[in-house]
């Protein structure tokens, strides 16, 4: 097909049929809108009228040969890709797909630590191996962010049949990596790279951002749009390049983990963002930067803050920065990142990212305005006005920061004997579970990892703070292998 970014196959076809007086005796139960309930009320009944559940006419997810593969060949010409697949299930999706479609039982996978919850998931349902590298730890922020260009390299000379390198593009932060040198060693070693673009989904669009996956030479990238493009949440695209990737393979896993009812807003406002951020990206992005770049400045002259910078990491060994995010430490004011994340809900109705102990998060987008930025750095204003009175001491960084012990892969650890135990009591044991603060949704511990009492520290820290703490247990329980039960499990052959 001829490539025309003004076009949006999908939406118009699906908008065309919302228009027409086409008789529903299929679903989905609303039938496009003949229902009267507090969504319809609020929203309006043109949002139902969207909803439709592919008629003849809007092509198949899971089949593509229609509008919707005329829409992803758009996308994959817009993101500099070979091919592009729409997902409804959000970067997750996409992260389980490709682990899964490139990585089998026992086959090693590099990762860096600091990987979302669905990396963790994905090698408990492939059953790969991981192969952490710890990233970057900046103990003046508490935060991980990239990883260094000689730690990659050495893990992937001492693991050379290792199927895959997974690499974070950016961290949730906004750091990135060498990416293009790492893509090009790990082909040097006949590896795989895959690319968690969660956050990085804009950076094809601007010169003045990061490199992006597919200019970089990776060979499969999870995007989430609706991060940082403006789609809906929970849709986002999983891109390819090259003949690395067994392209039916990949498709049958995603068909896999896909629903066979994907959302058709999701799909068209994956259709229409790309348009949107295509012909408006490099302007728009642009004039966000300079915002936030002014923004920063304001910021930075506010008793007791402070932003922090791409020469500030970049000086860390990190390879770039993504500019529009703001991140600030608050703590030299004598109250936590919780504690701001908090006020500024409360009191200002300003709504962050996310919060951690020393720093606060603000992601920026083509959508975001100068009078939400005002109304943030105002407010900070105001907080410090408030603490500065107060005199308090600033929140000492923790002295040590390190990851659990591996010793078990995640997917044996979800499948041995388990059992409960208390929290406190639970050091040295084995953990059968993933525990992390969401967001950003990193986990403290994963499965097979052995449980120390700094994981316990930090769990107890983060519920004073009233963080959400995503686990299987509760109530000051966690889950761990039942390892007497697990020694006289005979005749267990995990594959």
């Amino acid at each position: 097909m001829s490539i025309d970014h003004t076009k949006t196959p999908f939406y118009t076809k699906l908008e065309a049929y919302a228009k027409s007086d086409i008789i529903k005796h299929d679903v989905p139960g609303h039938k496009l809108g003949q229902i009267n309930n507090e969504i319809s009320h609020y929203a309006g009944l043109e949002m139902f009228k969207l909803d439709a559940n592919a008629p003849r006419g809007l092509d198949n997810l899971n089949q593509p040969r229609g509008v919707i593969m005329e829409s992803s060949v758009l996308m994959a010409d817009a993101f500099g890709a070979q091919k592009a697949y729409f997902l409804t299930g959000g970067t997750t999706m996409g992260i389980l797909s490709m682990i899964m479609s490139t990585c089998r039982a026992k086959e090693e996978i590099i990762l860096p630590r600091n990987v979302h919850k669905s990396a963790i998931n994905a090698l408990i349902l492939s059953g790969a191996v991981p192969v952490f590298v710890k990233p970057y730890i900046d103990k003046k922020l508490g935060i991980a962010n990239h990883m260094a260009l000689s730690e990659v390299k050495k893990t992937i000379d001492e693991h050379p049949d290792a199927k895959a390198l997974f690499i974070i593009n950016p961290t949730y932060y906004g750091v990135t990596s060498d990416l293009q040198e790492m893509t090009d060693y790990a082909h040097q070693h006949d590896m795989k790279v895959l690319v968690d673009e969660a956050h990085g989904s804009h950076f094809p669009f601007s010169s003045l951002l990061p490199i992006g996956s597919m200019q970089a030479g990776a060979d499969l990238a999870s995007c989430s749009l609706h991060k940082t493009v403006g789609s809906l949440t929970q849709s986002s695209i999983l891109i390819t390049q090259g003949t690395r990737i067994d392209q039916i393979r990949l498709r049958s896993t995603i068909n896999m983990l896909q629903s066979t009812s994907p959302s058709s807003l999701l799909l068209a406002s994956l259709d229409v963002a790309r348009k949107y951020i295509y012909f408006h990206g490099q302007e728009k992005i642009d004039h966000v930067i300079a915002m936030a770049d002014e923004a920063r400045q304001k910021i930075d002259k506010i008793t007791g803050l402070k932003t922090m910078s791409k020469a500030y990491f970049t000086k860390q060994g990190a390879f770039d920065y993504d500019e529009t995010k703001i991140l600030i430490k608050v703590s030299d004011l004598g109250i936590s990142g919780f504690q701001v994340y908090q006020e500024l809900v409360d009191i200002y109705h300003i709504q962050l990212e996310l919060s951690e102990t020393h720093v606060v998060l603000a992601v920026l987008s083509l959508a975001t305005t100068q009078e939400d930025l005002d109304a943030l750095v105002f407010a900070l204003q105001k907080i410090s006005d408030t603490y500065v009175l107060q005199q308090l001491n600033a929140i000492k960084p923790k002295v040590v920061y390190r990851y659990p012990d591996y010793y078990v892969r995640p997917r044996e650890a979800y499948h041995a004997p388990k059992k409960y135990m208390l929290l406190e009591d639970a050091v040295d044991e084995i953990a059968a579970e993933s525990i992390m603060i969401y967001p950003p949704g990193i986990p403290i511990v994963i499965p097979g990892e052995i449980i120390s009492q700094d994981i316990i520290d930090d769990l107890e820290f983060y519920k004073n703070h009233n963080s959400t703490i995503l686990s299987d247990a509760d109530n000051g329980y966690i889950k761990v292998i039942d390892k007497e039960e697990w020694m006289k499990w005979s005749g267990y052959d995990d594959e």
